[in-house]
């Protein structure tokens, strides 16, 4: 037997939990970024790592309180983190980990309370599998990531500039770094966030209570803009619009696929384009 509302209630709980951490991930982001800031005359955005920052006599390095490059304010809310810790390494292994168990715990109380596939979105659908899903996955994303730049345009002639502390943490400063990003990290995210604001938080919400999922659309859109808090106030309205153009598509397509290749090309150009190339402006979007 499906039972449909505890699955809808561990969903809430998983979203709950996202949310608190997004917070508190936010946090540490906002902290890092007003420490670098107060010491360092680098342009913001510029990704060199932790080693160019020891060597490189522009950027101070960050010792105890008190010392060269510390700045005083930061002494009494810091006095014993080097906001230098986390490496992207150690942020991309961060994001994996949690990502995945948040997606686990998810999928398992898909198949502990036998939610049905197709209430998923990996039903018998044209567009639920195969090529043809990919394609239109393909086609999806790259829609949205043009108009995400779009929107970054409008915002930055508007004077409202994104955040751009989180998606210049992410970005790595080596090849290796890259193909882990990309073939890992990316993917995971993707997946995971489609599967639990889309999949979970529209799809089956509405098959379990047989209501329209435009609804639960909107609920979980607001719930994805406000768990990318880290990337300031445009950024969560952006994000929400995105989130809602995602879950617009996984409801006309009826597929988890769709949605998952479109959310991974959003971020991967994002940050191909403005860190892998050297563009400093936008808005990333994991």
């Amino acid at each position: 037997m499906t039972r449909w509302a505890a699955f809808v209630g561990l969903t809430g709980v998983v979203v709950t939990l996202l949310l608190i951490l997004a917070r508190l991930s936010q946090t540490v982001v906002s902290d890092r970024t007003a420490v670098s800031h107060a010491t360092s005359s680098r342009p913001f955005g510029d990704t060199r790592s932790r080693r160019d920052a020891e060597t490189d006599p522009v950027i101070p390095r960050f010792d105890r309180p008190g010392e060269r490059g510390w700045p005083a304010d930061a002494s009494a809310r810091r006095t014993d983190v080097d906001p230098h810790d986390l490496s992207t390494g150690a942020l991309l292994a961060n994001v994996v980990f949690t990502q995945g168990v948040f997606g686990a715990l998810l999928a398992g109380g898909a198949v502990y309370f036998r939610i049905p596939l197709a209430g998923l979105g990996v039903g018998p659908t044209p567009l639920a599998a195969g090529g043809l899903g990919v394609a239109a996955g393909v086609a999806f994303g790259i829609v949205l990531w043009l108009g995400n730049e779009a929107a970054g345009r409008v915002a930055e002639v508007a004077g409202a500039g994104y955040d751009e502390s989180l998606r210049a943490m992410l970005a790595p400063d080596s090849l290796g770094g890259w193909i882990i990003l990309l073939g890992v990290v990316l993917p995971t995210i993707a997946f995971v966030e489609e599967f639990i604001f889309r999949a979970a938080a529209v799809g089956a919400v509405a098959a379990g209570f047989g209501i329209s999922p435009w609804l639960p659309a909107v609920v979980s859109s607001l719930a994805f803009g406000v768990a990318h808090g880290a990337q300031g106030r445009v950024g969560v309205v952006v994000t929400g619009t995105l989130g809602f153009a995602l879950a617009a598509g996984f409801v006309l397509t009826e597929s988890l696929l769709v949605v998952v290749v479109a959310h991974y090309l959003v971020n991967a150009l994002e940050l191909v384009v403005h860190e892998g190339l050297g563009v400093g402006r936008g808005a990333e979007h994991v």
